[in-house]
Order: structure tokens, then sequence, then C-alpha cells
């Protein structure tokens, strides 16, 4: 067990890390930036160190000031809570270099998972159900258009480096496939510095119901029940529902299962949620998995 762990966020994650390890009598190292000097989780926290300017970009997800604040304060763990370096798999790397442990999943687990197209590879692999779609890269609006037609329309054209709504356009014809496709890989070298489109069928009225994983480093895995994310705006979540009222036992086993198998395949240690999309048939579709705690959980 560890005597010391420093948290790499700021606010309620960082609160609620420190109320836990207290709990476990386990020491806590805040880490701050101008901004939040006088913050709460710099004040619970049994230690802090200031990491720079109010800027994240200058503070927060700037590896070497967070290394150094593990060194100065003698951390043998980091918990990076969510966003900021949470999915960084440098930052996993960096920390195991370090001989420090990371309190999240590995870093090949990240890497799979932050990965569109890889994800939906290794899900087919694992017999997890996955949206008919073209996994390969395309090249031009033509080919666009030509598996857009093989698939059937509606399509939804994404980007495969992709997340918050960005890079997503539906087709429900040719103009609209090949416009799609050159909105969606602008929008997705200026928002991701990557350009990889893939092509998926889009699935009418669907329910976004989510999956709550947990692992251990020895090869266990269970499920913890759903989360229904189906209010959106702006693909954006709203409001969230737990359990769902629109599951019955037989589908959310199911779902529970594959979300199981496909967090063995790569290999998963920690908290993990995989996504889905359901359609009025109950017929489920893996969408992507978030490789760290959520912004929900609380």
């Amino acid at each position: 067990m560890f005597d010391k762990i420093l948290i790499a966020n700021r606010g309620e994650i960082a609160c609620r890390v420190i109320k836990t390890a207290r709990k476990m009598g386990i020491k806590t190292v805040a880490v701050y930036s101008d901004a939040d000097k006088n913050a709460l989780h710099v004040e619970m926290a049994d230690e802090a160190v200031h990491i720079g300017p109010p800027q994240a970009n200058q503070s927060y997800i700037v590896i070497d000031k967070i290394m150094g604040a593990i060194k100065q304060s003698g951390a043998q763990a980091v918990h990076p809570g969510y966003g900021f370096l949470s999915e960084n798999p440098k930052f996993a790397e960096a920390l195991e270099a370090a001989g420090v442990a990371f309190i999240g999943p590995p870093k090949g687990a990240i890497e799979a998972m932050g990965d569109k197209i890889t994800s939906k590879k290794i899900a087919q692999e694992a017999k997890v159900n996955t949206v008919p779609g073209y996994m390969g890269l395309i090249e031009d609006a033509e080919e666009a258009v030509k598996i857009s037609n093989q698939i059937g329309y509606p399509v939804m054209i994404k980007a495969s480096a992709g997340g918050g709504g960005k890079g997503m356009r539906i087709a429900w014809n040719d103009e609209e496939a090949r416009e799609g496709f050159q909105s969606s890989k602008n929008e997705a070298a200026s928002s991701f510095g990557d350009d990889r489109i893939f092509i998926e069928k889009f699935v009418t009225q669907p329910r976004h119901i989510e999956i709550q994983v947990l692992c251990d480093t020895h090869g266990n895995g269970i499920y913890l029940n759903e989360r229904e994310c189906s209010i959106q705006r702006r693909n954006q979540k709203v409001v969230e529902e737990a359990p769902s009222p629109f599951l019955d036992p037989e589908t959310r086993k199911a779902m529970g299962e594959q979300s199981v198998a496909l967090a063995k395949a790569v290999g998963y240690a920690s908290a993990g949620t995989v996504e889905f999309i359901v359609d009025g048939d109950k017929n489920f579709y893996f969408l992507e998995m978030n490789t760290r705690l959520q912004v929900e959980h609380p």
C-alpha cells in the first residue's frame, strides 16, 4: 500500500480522492496553479506543490511539472482524476519510468482505446457487437461515397481521434457524404491534429447507454451496471439515469459481459466505461471506451 499519493488534478475530483485517501490512512499531495492557490483541494491535502501559471497548458498538463512535484513530495503513486493527463499515454509512461504507480489503466490500454479505429478492431476480435461500417482509412470524398453506398444510408462519418461530438457528420445521400467527409476531415485535423476518418451505419433514434467496469491487475473484471445518457445536446450528455429505464435484465447482462470481455482483451486495470448505442429493438453496438474515471461518477 502507498503511504503518499499525488493528485494530478484540481477541484471536485481532487477533493474526492483526498477524502478517500484520508479514510484509507494515505497522505495526499495537491498540485496547484496560481489561480488555485486558495482552492479547497489545496487546503484539504496534507501538502501542496505549486506548478505554474493559471493556464492548464502551462501547469496541469505539463508532464515535466507534475513529475517535478512527484519528486519534490516523494509521492509513490499518482491519481490523474479526469481530463488533464488522465488519458495521456506519455504521462503513464513517464510515471512507469520513474517507478511511480499510476492509479489508472496501463499505457497500452489507453493507447488502444483512445483510437476509435483500433478500439473497434479490438472489440470485433473480442466478440463485442460493433456498428456495421468500414474501419480502414478513407483516402478521399469519392471513396467515402462508395463506402457509404456499400453500408447503406444513413451513415455516420467520424474522426478516428474524435470526441465530444467533434469531427462527426451524418449523411443521408451521396452529396452529404462528400461534404461530410471533407468537413469531418478538416475539423478533425484542426481539433485533434489527426485527420483519419471512418464511416459506420447511423443508428436512428438510438439510446446511449454506458457500462461501468472495474478491473484489477490479476486479470479479474466486473461490470457495475449502466448509466443511460440518451438526453444530449450537441452530442454532449445533459442528464444521466441509472438504472436505464429501457434495459431488461438479459440485455444488461449481455452488455456487461461484453464490456468485461473488451476490458480483458486490452489488459485493462482500474475503473473504465464502455459506451454503447442501443436501438429500439435492444440491439446494442460498441461506441468507445473511456479509459479513466468519469466526470459523472459522483
